[in-house]
């Protein structure tokens, strides 16, 4: 074993000039640099901000409006890429600000010094006591009834002995004793870090709003380049062909109405109306005590049909209570000396977390627990030993397991002893955790004969089980399964969300838990290490299985691995560093707000209370920003559509294009801009179903060929049978386009609410108080003709309307 002196001024010099020190890793993802790149040279971005620099390079600011929606999606996805980044750096595993190690220098006494985490140097000496956060792998050198939780890194919830020789790992909780270690892994190679590397990579949230918007916008990118070159030489041989346009100076008007045809095309305020709903439907939820990490993560648990589960900390609120006390056959019943031995294990200063729950039921009063009843002698509680007690006016008294507290009573024929412990097994076999109190009018006494220190303790390694135990009462523990867990399993069971309960814990224990919050088809636990490992076989247990068991943190990624490739859309919620993999893996990781830093980094929500009731509204949220998506995109889309339909039909026509980029931006601002801001913050619990860009689709595509049709006839009306100037032909095909595409908002908008309907009045005399202001129409360049030609367009459009309304129905059929 090596010395436990620790390590010089020199000997740390040495090994940071190795690097052999617990510097954690540092690997998150893209740099700033990178991320700009990805988000600002994008064919879609080159092309749309091309547009908006040709229109200030000539100095036809008013027609440029629309740089701001291109501004808006660059900041918006450097913004979330960035804060994620920010997020993953900060992911740590370890809380502790400081550690405490053993420093010697030659010839001087050992010294504890406390450094930071970043400082503990490889075989370093920490010092461990209760409360203390391990913060490198380390093996122990000396313990005195050291205990450790492990719970953050494995799941098991019952604290473990560390004697001399085991290895404690960084992350874990020193909750009991004291004693020294050399650390034997730092930084990257620490056992937590391996576990949380691959944590670290950056990746988006799966989405289908934003995938679907993305795939959209590439579509629209490529179609760009060979549309916009009809609608530049259409518009060139409209001004008289290329030689007399570049001569003339009138490329300059063909360059912007090329331009006004192209940005047509484009929907540019879907991305930020998306956006917008998302961060509304994060900001609802911060409310609540959610906390959404990245925004498309709120349509995220809308989508999904899987829900995993941790056992501790999630379904429970990680703390035992005291389920039953039974009376044991043998001795006749004491309840007096029972309940106050009772009392005072519970109140023992060195009474370990099972302990403690018995306080609730009997508490240290000086009526439970007479001045008398002072204990001439303890046993601490030993993880290692199983067992307690305490040497009390009534008795000896022994509270620790069955089997090793009653072996000697089993052997000695004690009677009741067969039975008691026949008892305690049945009990532990129904996921109880079980334990049995004993008494014996023996004194405590050391393996060797001897007695107490002065303190009136004698340490667990040295202590004796007295002779004549006889069984007393048999007491059962429970984790404590939160008020909220079975209202919540049985709403998502009933929205057809398949349930799977996985724990690094007892099987039969999580079996238990699993039962008691409501989860359905629960007779035993699975032992995930009988899990195979080819891929086939466990796709089998995990669609056969509902409740898993001593579940590596390894185990728990490919059992969501596995659900997914079963085709299900995967959410998992935990709170310890063994859970991260898991979390970072599955289509939705939700963490609570009390458990290890790593989970929280890398999880998308954060359940900053902890409580599992706030699931469904966070389902409710998703629901309501997809279907409220989904009509903005059926919205902006119909718009792509008719513009298409524009620039090919004008291109090829070689008309001149009748919209100045201005003229267009007061068009979507009446019958897309302003309604669509109401539209993405309605109110909407419609299910959630698959295929949103095919169903946006079916509508737009017809919607967008109606419209487009109507406006240019008005324009073929306009220019071949009355010949009219081109301010002229621009007023009727706004007026027509309006009308036309603000029935689209009407179908959309319905039912009408008290919300909807104000919005689409509001739209409507929008269009009249625009024609009805000089300032706006001399803004505009518009020139209002007759009332007459006023009229068709009128007419026309409310033809569109009809026809849109009855495609509409018919299609809803």
């Amino acid at each position: 074993m090596r010395s436990t002196r620790g390590l010089s001024r020199a000997e740390v010099h040495e090994r940071r000039s190795r690097g052999e020190m617990n510097t954690p890793p540092d690997d998150s993802g893209r740099s700033l640099w990178r991320i700009l790149q990805a988000n600002v040279f994008t064919l879609f971005t080159l092309i749309v901000g091309g547009c908006f620099g040709l229109l200030l390079a000539l100095g036809y600011w008013q027609d440029a409006l629309f740089g701001f929606f291109v501004i808006a999606n660059i900041v918006i996805g450097v913004a979330q890429e960035f804060r994620a980044k920010v997020t993953l750096g900060r992911l740590a595993v370890l809380n502790a600000p400081l550690a405490r190690v053993r420093r010697a220098e030659p010839g001087a006494e050992a010294a504890v010094d406390e450094v930071a985490v970043a400082e503990v140097a490889l075989d370093d000496v920490l010092v461990l006591s209760a409360g203390d956060q391990v913060v490198a792998d380390a093996v122990v050198l000396e313990a005195s009834g050291l205990e450790v939780d492990e719970s953050l890194l494995t799941g098991e919830a019952e604290p473990v002995g560390a004697d001399a020789g085991r290895e404690v790992l960084a992350g874990s909780t020193i909750v009991g004793g004291s004693g020294l270690a050399r650390v034997i892994r730092v930084g990257p190679d620490s056992y937590a870090n391996r576990i949380t590397a691959e944590a670290r990579r950056f990746s988006l949230v799966g989405s289908e709003l934003r995938d679907s918007v993305a795939r959209i916008i590439r579509w629209i990118s490529i179609a760009l380049l060979p549309i916009g070159a009809i609608v530049v030489n259409g518009q060139m041989q409209a001004a008289g062909g290329w030689a007399a346009a570049i001569e003339s100076g009138a490329w300059r008007d063909a360059a912007v109405a090329a331009t006004a045809s192209i940005i047509a095309m484009v929907p540019q305020g879907l991305v930020l109306m998306t956006s917008v709903a998302l961060a509304a439907g994060a900001v609802r939820l911060a409310r609540q005590e959610v906390l959404v990490q990245e925004l498309a993560a709120v349509e995220g648990l809308a989508r999904v049909d899987m829900l995993c589960l941790d056992k501790t900390g999630t379904l429970t609120e990680g703390a035992l209570v005291l389920d039953a006390v039974e009376e044991a056959p043998g001795l006749p019943a004491d309840e007096t000396g029972r309940d106050a031995a009772l009392a005072w294990f519970a109140a023992d200063r060195d009474a370990n977390a099972t302990a403690r729950a018995l306080g609730d039921r009997f508490p240290d009063t000086a009526a439970a627990v007479a001045p008398a009843e002072v204990p001439f002698s303890s046993v601490p509680f030993s993880s290692l030993r199983k067992w307690s007690a305490g040497q009390l006016d009534t008795g000896t008294w022994v509270l620790g397991a069955p089997d090793i507290v009653l072996r000697g009573a089993v052997d000695d024929d004690t009677p009741g002893a067969v039975a008691t412990l026949r008892r305690c097994r049945a009990l532990a076999e129904s996921g109880l955790r079980t334990l049995v109190l004993a008494r014996s009018e023996e004194p405590l006494t050391t393996s060797a004969g001897g007695g107490p220190d002065e303190h009136g303790v004698i340490a667990p390694a040295e202590a004796a089980l007295p002779r004549g135990l006889a069984p007393i009462a048999v007491l059962t523990f429970r984790e404590r399964v939160r008020g909220d867990a079975h209202a919540t399993l049985g709403y998502f069971r009933e929205q057809g969300v398949g349930i799977r309960v996985i724990s690094g814990d007892d099987p039969r224990t999580v079996a238990a838990v699993a039962r008691e919050a409501g989860v359905e088809q629960v007779v035993a636990g699975f032992d995930a290490r009988e899990l195979p490992e080819d891929e086939d076989a466990l796709d089998a247990v995990m669609a056969r299985e509902h409740v898993f068991g001593r579940v590596t943190p390894e185990q728990k990624k490919a059992m969501v691995l596995s659900l997914q490739r079963l085709g299900y859309t995967v959410a998992m919620t935990g709170d310890g560093v063994n859970d991260a993999l898991a979390l970072k893996h599955a289509d939705m990781g939700i963490a609570m707000g009390s458990g290890a830093p790593a989970s929280r980094a890398v999880a998308r929500m954060v359940l900053l209370d902890g409580r599992f009731s706030r699931l469904p509204r966070i389902v409710g949220e998703g629901r309501r920003v997809i279907a409220n998506v989904e009509r903005l995109a059926k919205l902006f889309l119909s718009k792509t559509v008719y513009a298409i339909l524009f620039a090919v039909t004008f291109g090829a026509l070689l008309w001149p294009f009748p919209f100045l980029p201005r003229q267009l931006s007061i068009v979507d601002g009446l019958t897309i801009g302003l309604p669509a801001i109401v539209l993405a913050l309605l109110p909407n619990a419609r299910l959630y179903r698959p295929g949103f860009l095919r169903r946006a689709a079916r509508f737009c595509v017809p919607a967008g060929l109606i419209v487009g049709a109507a406006v240019i006839g008005v324009v073929a009306y306009a220019y071949a049978g009355l010949g009219l100037p081109a301010a002229e032909v621009q007023a009727l095909t706004v007026i027509t386009l309006t009308l036309s595409a603000l029935w689209v908002l009407v179908i959309l908008a319905r039912p009408f609410t008290r919300f909807t309907l104000p919005v689409v009045i509001a739209a409507y005399l929008g269009l009249g108080v625009v024609l009805s202001i000089p300032l706006a129409t001399d803004f505009l360049q518009l020139r209002l003709p007759e009332l007459e030609v006023i009229g068709v367009a009128v007419g026309v459009s409310a033809v569109a309307s009809l026809v849109l309304e009855i495609v509409h129905r018919v299609m809803r059929r």
